[in-house]
């Protein structure tokens, strides 16, 4: 299906819905990037492919699983999912920040009483889709929990953040009652999906244990890592187990939580066991960035998010028993909190529209050159974003759609989704490289670069035009030179993120943001939330193997060449 531009009457300087005093327009050199399909440079690791979400029980809503089935139908891979709170108690209402299955209670003899019944409505929703689910052991049952009292909370956007963090976050009154329930779980989920299928998934213990989210002590936590690794591996010996989830290891209390358990689990003496080590097969950690509002609009810091990584990569390949071992990003984002909204946090008004995407593009592109640079093994980064059910449209929190609408930042992962094959040689000798974000994040020149892949019969090129700060600015005239193409006739798709395609915000704001769209308007919106084709596909027949094509790409924009033979 083709699509064709949509128009825009309004042009809109700023996120934040006002106006610049002063709009800010720089005439830029044409940029040309270099793209050599003949260059392998290493296989085209999905890594894209996790997403992850406080609120597990938006799962099996209406929106959460139609958005589910979408990212689902544009990987070619399983789509692993990360979801907190799958042991928490409670009637399994959703809230923000909030979950709960009832998993685990006690009857008045103080003996165990498991109910997998919401637990399995969430892992059946992602399998049903052909996902998979990285199992969070957490948090800790209101019976099992040391200070049970008080345990729910009621957090809205505003409220302080640290209201949150009450009786699931504690540690156990009973380290074996824990691992018996973890073992319960994992037992069940063999029985219910089969071996084959358990063996697939990542079981990992907590959620960023450095902070709140785990009131005991490091030591605490790596007590009960040490049970919890112990008992799925007695309910399956060949399950996967990993932690510890920390906070981006540029915080030094992050850092020095994490160098603790790597420590623990290679040469500590086991809780359980007593022998040396536990068992860990993969390694997670955080890696968040910083917007701000600097005069009047945002300013994003990919720098600060780059550095979280880097430095979790340094610790990891620094233990020479975990090196190779597989690093999935738990969370891996411009910002610390998808729950919070832009109406009661301004610096988040990137999230609805183009500076979410573009962000996304150049920030993903630059963890495979960190990873690769450390010699690390780079598995996946969880993008914490999904959506939230029954809130105001495009209120701008950190998600994927809004009422089951597709925001712009969707349409990046679509695209990596068309990556196949190994990833190929762009030229460095751009205003940008992954050091330089990493080390300055980008405030000077626009960040204009690009990712690349060749499989068997299709290569594919994304080029974004990325910057910090969100002010208005001309158009970039970039020109995309491929070499390495097969002489043949083919088709060129050239699909675009940008202000007028693929992009239901800007569709939203021309219709007057309405509050209640009517039916005829949400169905507008939802065409113009899938990924758009700038220009009709066209057959080209490259010269000696190369071609150029050259575009005009706004600030903020996102293109994307794909190639079929």
């Amino acid at each position: 299906m083709f699509f064709k531009k949509t128009k825009l009457a309004l042009f809109h300087a700023a996120t934040l819905g006002t106006a610049l005093s002063t709009p800010v327009f720089s005439q830029q050199q044409p940029v040309s990037i270099e793209v050599n399909l003949a260059k392998a440079k290493a296989p085209m690791q999905p890594i894209w492919a996790f997403f992850g979400y406080d609120e597990p029980n938006y799962t099996y809503m209406k929106d959460g699983k139609k958005l589910l089935t979408e990212i689902s139908q544009f990987s070619k891979v399983p789509v692993y999912v990360r979801a907190h709170s799958l042991l928490v108690t409670g009637d399994g209402e959703a809230a923000l920040k909030w979950g709960s299955t009832n998993a685990y209670t006690e009857d008045a003899q103080g003996k165990p009483v498991y109910d997998w019944k919401i637990v399995d409505k969430i892992f059946d929703t992602y399998l049903e889709r052909g996902m998979k689910p990285i199992a969070q052991i957490g948090f800790m049952p209101q019976a099992l929990s040391s200070k049970p009292e008080p345990y729910r909370h009621h957090w809205k956007p505003g409220d302080n953040y640290n209201d949150i963090y009450l009786g699931w976050a504690y540690p156990p009154n009973d380290y074996n009652k824990w691992a018996e329930l973890v073992f319960q779980w994992v037992k069940h989920s063999v029985a219910r999906y089969g071996k084959k299928e358990v063996e697939s998934w990542y079981w990992e213990l907590w959620n960023e244990p450095n902070i709140s989210y785990w009131k005991g002590t490091v030591d605490e936590y790596i007590k009960l890592y040490d049970y919890t690794a112990d008992a799925v591996k007695r309910a399956l010996p060949t399950a996967k187990i990993g932690g510890p989830e920390v906070t981006g290891p540029s915080w030094d209390k992050s850092e020095v939580f994490m160098r603790k358990f790597l420590d623990h689990v290679t040469s500590g003496k086991n809780y359980v066991t007593g022998k040396t080590g536990t068992p860990i097969d993969f390694i997670t950690y955080h890696a968040k960035g910083a917007p701000k509002i600097v005069d009047g609009h945002v300013q994003m810091n990919m720098g600060t998010q780059l550095r979280d990584l880097d430095n979790g990569f340094e610790i990891v390949a620094s233990y020479p028993a975990l090196k190779k071992l597989p690093i999935i990003i738990g969370e891996s984002d411009p910002e610390g909190c998808a729950a919070c909204s832009e109406d009661v946090s301004p610096q988040n008004a990137y999230r609805n529209g183009t500076m979410y995407s573009s962000y996304t593009a150049a920030s993903f592109a630059r963890k495979y050159e960190l990873a690769e640079a450390r010699g690390v093994n780079l598995l996946g980064a969880v993008s914490w974003s999904f959506e939230f059910e029954d809130q105001a449209w495009f209120r701008g929190f950190r998600d994927l759609a809004t009422n089951g609408v597709d925001k712009p930042v969707l349409n990046v992962f679509r695209m990596f989704g068309m990556m196949e094959g190994n990833r190929v040689e762009v030229k460095q000798d751009l205003a940008y490289d992954f050091k330089r974000v990493r080390d300055e994040s980008v405030r000077k020149e626009a960040d204009i670069n690009g990712i690349a892949s060749k499989s068997a019969n299709s290569a594919a090129v994304m080029v974004w035009n990325y910057h910090d700060d969100n002010v208005p600015v001309a158009d970039a005239t970039v020109k995309v030179s491929v070499q390495g193409l097969p002489q043949q006739k083919m088709m060129l798709y050239h699909y675009r993120i940008d202000k007028e395609n693929s992009n239901s915000y800007e569709v939203w704001k021309a219709m007057g943001s309405p509050k209640q769209p009517t039916a005829e308007q949400i169905r507008q919106l939802e065409k113009a939330g899938q990924l758009a084709l700038l220009t009709s596909p066209q057959w080209i027949e490259p010269k000696n193997g190369s071609t150029t094509i050259e575009m005009q790409l706004p600030r903020q924009g996102v293109s994307f060449l794909h190639f079929k033979w």
